[in-house]
């Protein structure tokens, strides 16, 4: 991918900001169609009534990915009680947000459902944050492969502050954490909100890293479906991927802060709902034969796994 880092001198601002999701979400399409081969993005522009709108882009039955969205959005306009008290803080005046989200349901169980999100935030009182995170959902979890996309995260971590990577991935183990199945929805990866300007960081260096972080989605995830596109697989492996997307919706409908605040917003509702997969099944107390590769990925669905050095 092409660096969108820009030069020193910029002013980071919600216009600069803006205009840096939108390129990102820009090389984001373009590099996921040349790793699907057939796959093509349509694009939908929509309009919030109360202020903004976006760039809903899908990608369906392509050659890897059976259903996927990058999505841009920028809302803004009167800060609504009901969302004033859902992100916990002082009720009245305007707000702003933007953002990208990203998706990715694959056709071959073999190839791992992704999720990224970068967002920046900020009220007419004067406060602003980022927000964001990306995180892997094998269906059969491949823990080489897990390892190396962990390591992939430090690295970006560690590059703006050692305290990133174990307070970001602990975030993650518990965010993304179905609390009525008592397992985790994947192998996690980094989780982050309000990340604002203090006396140790400023908007330049809280938003290099969330760029660092967009940045890094294409080339991580198209070299995951290289690894895995051409496994094989039958139907038994489809039923179980069927049965791990449901545990998906299941998190993303009851859990998933980005949902929330989409219909809080008044978002609109099929770019919010982008995230779910096409095809999902729910079999009563299914239970995973024991020694089964069904089963081993079972017992990795928990939080707190040291996957750089388990």
């Amino acid at each position: 991918m092409n660096s969108i880092h820009s030069p020193q001198s910029r002013t980071v601002d919600k216009t600069y900001i803006r205009d840096t999701f939108k390129t990102l979400q820009d090389e984001i399409c373009k590099k996921l169609e040349e790793s699907d081969g057939t796959g093509r993005f349509q694009e939908e522009l929509w309009h919030r009534e109360a202020g903004g709108g976006g760039r809903t882009r899908i990608i369906e039955n392509g050659s890897v990915i059976e259903k996927g969205g990058v999505n841009f959005s920028e809302v803004y306009g009167v800060l609504s009680d009901q969302m004033a008290d859902v992100l916990q803080i002082q009720r009245g005046g305007t707000f702003f947000a933007t953002g990208v989200s990203i998706v990715m349901h694959p056709i071959s169980p073999m190839v791992p459902i992704i999720h990224m999100n970068v967002r920046y935030f900020e009220v007419s009182n004067g406060e602003k944050w980022f927000g964001g995170g990306i995180d892997l959902t094998p269906i059969y979890i491949d823990v080489p492969q897990a390892k190396g996309f962990h390591q992939k995260l430090k690295g970006i971590c560690d590059r703006h502050h050692a305290s990133y990577y174990p307070t970001f991935k602990k975030w993650a183990d518990d965010y993304f954490y179905i609390k009525h199945r008592h397992e985790t929805r994947g192998v996690g990866g980094i989780f982050f909100d309000r990340l604002g300007v203090d006396d140790t960081f400023t908007i330049e260096e809280r938003f290099d890293f969330v760029k660092e972080v967009g940045e890094a989605f294409a080339p991580i995830y198209t070299s995951l479906i290289q690894s895995n596109r051409h496994l094989p697989y039958e139907e038994a492996e489809k039923q179980w991927q069927r049965i791990r997307r449901g545990r998906y919706v299941e998190f993303n409908l009851i859990y998933d802060r980005g949902t929330k605040f989409g219909l809080d917003s008044g978002g609109r509702i099929e770019s919010i709902f982008m995230s779910l997969p096409p095809e999902v099944s729910w079999m009563y107390n299914f239970q995973p034969q024991p020694g089964s590769k069904e089963a081993e990925t079972q017992k990795l669905l928990r939080k707190e796994i040291d996957w750089l050095n388990g």
